[in-house]
């Protein structure tokens, strides 16, 4: 019985290690302030959802910067990542770094998007935040911005009816 505990947990933290996995690729595409498309050394493309940070959506005010900061920052850079998750769309949920930068932080830290408190416990990512919101940065300017899963809320109840 202990043989059995001990191969399962060495089978566990296998799983464990190899998704903590530093993975490299080049950032091939920017789908929003969010969501980026990258070219791994096999060819293959992955779409990643950046993990703590939720940009507005196209359709909403600074959607279209927050892109722009994305795609500024690491389109055709190669970029390190870590797979953390996927989200309910099959995305792979990914920190992604940059030049030693994690790429949510900066963008949380240019007010280009809320740290996403569902989804993370980050002090470090909270406090960008209100520094951002504080200083009225990017999309902070604007005194009435709505969260982007407020927006998606709210959309969603304007197509039921």
């Amino acid at each position: 019985m202990k043989q059995i505990i001990i191969c399962a947990l060495l089978i566990l933290s296998t799983f464990n290690i190899d998704a903590q996995t530093m993975l490299s690729a080049k950032v091939v595409g920017v789908r929003d302030g969010d969501t980026v498309e990258v070219l791994d050394e096999q060819n293959k493309t992955y779409i990643l959802r950046l993990a703590e940070v939720d940009c507005p959506e196209k359709k909403q005010p600074y959607g279209n910067a927050a892109k722009q900061f994305t795609a500024n920052t690491v389109y055709r850079k190669t970029i390190k990542y870590i797979v953390t998750n996927k989200d309910r769309f099959g995305r792979s949920v990914a920190k992604v770094y940059y030049k030693n930068k994690y790429l949510s932080a900066e963008i949380i830290k240019n007010g280009m998007g809320w740290h996403y408190k569902k989804h993370s416990r980050s002090k470090e990512l909270a406090l960008l935040e209100q520094k951002a919101r504080l200083s009225g940065i990017g999309l902070w300017a604007d005194s009435n911005a709505i969260a982007p899963w407020d927006w998606r809320k709210a959309r969603r109840g304007k197509s039921n009816r």
